[in-house]
């Protein structure tokens, strides 16, 4: 399982991004199909725990209903600050809150705004 951590990457959207501008984790996990009911309730065991810490905003977890899509899954959450994810996320780590099933495959981001409509 992929997880996000301070890397090259992130620092330089921290450097970036001085305002501490809400920050926006697009994960998408490539699932086995016999685990989806297994990942979402893990997905469901994360979102409990983050959505108590600080920063928090928003998340929703979104299913393909293309057959037979890459990306079964895909998590949009929203943060107050890249401090406030990495917090949250550490945190949420070293409580072995969020235990995906095996053959599930995470591919975190973060971003941030650059155009809206």
């Amino acid at each position: 399982m992929k997880v996000l951590t301070p890397t090259a990457i992130t620092l330089a959207l921290a450097l970036s991004n001085p305002a501490h501008a809400d920050v926006v984790l697009i994960n998408a996990f490539e699932v086995p199909p016999e685990q989806r009911d297994a990942v979402i309730s893990a997905w469901e065991d994360a979102r409990d725990f983050l959505s108590a810490q600080p920063g928090y905003i928003e998340t929703a977890l979104h299913g393909a209903i293309t057959p037979g899509a890459r990306f079964e899954l895909v998590n949009i959450a929203r943060w107050e600050s890249l401090e406030a994810f990495m917090e949250a996320t550490q945190a949420m780590r070293a409580s072995g809150v969020f235990d995906p099933p095996q053959g599930t495959r995470a591919n975190p981001a973060l971003y941030s705004v650059v155009r809206t409509d």
